[in-house]
């Protein structure tokens, strides 16, 4: 079994969306460890605030497999193919890590750089396996995030899913 780290993303219907992907990948996977959920600003172009969070599950299938269960799961969720990379979106489900693999993997490069890139995947990453490696440059996830230097806000929000509280909004 290889542990594989997914981000998931959405600013149009948020909360749905979110609450569907984690459904189906708790469906398909069983078991999964959540991060908490945040709130971010759009990077790359101007539209709504994002909720991001990081899911890790444990599976036998190979990456291109996932890779499709993911899009179909996109699309499902009302998510164009065809729609600019930098837009709006329903959902958006990406493979961070698949255990230790680097390099392109049935057409999916890993580890996928926006680990390094972005507070949004990066954050949510470290809370739920901040002693795992980041299998090219060997850092630690929470050590990565504590010495992140970019200036993307992102905040906890109040997210519960099947009954639990995934995490809460920040005291004023």
């Amino acid at each position: 079994m290889k542990r594989v780290y997914v981000s998931i993303g959405s600013n149009i219907d948020r909360y749905r969306h979110v609450t569907a992907a984690l459904d189906a990948l708790a469906d398909w996977f069983g078991d999964l460890v959540i991060s908490p959920v945040y709130e971010s600003e759009s990077v790359g172009f101007d539209g709504s605030n994002f909720l991001n969070l990081v899911v890790g599950v444990d599976t036998d299938e190979p990456v291109g497999r996932l890779s499709r269960r993911f899009k179909a799961l996109e699309a499902d969720n009302g998510r164009k193919a065809s729609a600019p990379k930098f837009s709006p979106r329903t959902l958006d489900l990406d493979i961070l890590t698949w255990g230790d693999a680097v390099g392109t993997v049935d057409g999916v490069e890993l580890p996928r750089a926006e680990i390094l890139k972005n507070a949004f995947v990066l954050r949510p990453l470290a809370d739920i396996a901040p002693g795992d490696q980041h299998p090219v440059c060997g850092e630690c996830y929470g050590e990565l995030w504590r010495a992140y230097q970019r200036d993307q806000k992102l905040w906890p929000v109040d997210f519960s899913w099947r009954e639990r509280q995934v995490s809460a909004s920040a005291p004023a």
